[in-house]
């Protein structure tokens, strides 16, 4: 499975690496931009801690709740973070429309501190 195809699935199970090598994975959206996979994350996630130390990822499709069928291929890549932007974000709302907009408004109601989030830039391996 390539780049391309994995942005067609409405959600990814992303993992990222502690510093034991231990992986953890979480279901994100994604979209794509050029030859690079995006994700949106709150920027206090746990998923940026892990990846300031290891940006080594790996990615499956999975349904909403994260789960992955049997024999799913894996997408191995680098990642970097940048701050989200109203470019970056209309990506995601081009992608996943009201769907988004309200997951980002449920958010909001729920979160308390920080609303702002963070896009893992994800490349090739």
């Amino acid at each position: 499975m390539d780049f391309p195809t994995l942005n067609r699935a409405r959600f990814v199970s992303l993992s990222t690496f502690r510093k034991t090598g231990v992986a953890v994975s979480t279901p994100v959206w994604i979209a794509a931009e050029g030859d690079d996979l995006l994700v949106t994350t709150p920027s206090g996630s746990g998923k940026l801690k892990r990846l300031r130390n290891n940006p080594r990822v790996e990615m499956q499709p999975c349904s909403r709740m994260g789960k992955v069928a049997a024999g799913a291929p894996v997408v191995s890549g680098t990642a970097s973070t940048e701050a989200e932007t109203p470019s970056l974000e209309a990506i995601f709302k081009k992608k996943y429309g009201v769907e988004y907009w309200l997951f980002l408004k449920i958010e909001a109601l729920f979160s308390k501190g920080n609303k702002e989030r963070t896009i893992i830039r994800i490349h090739r391996a």
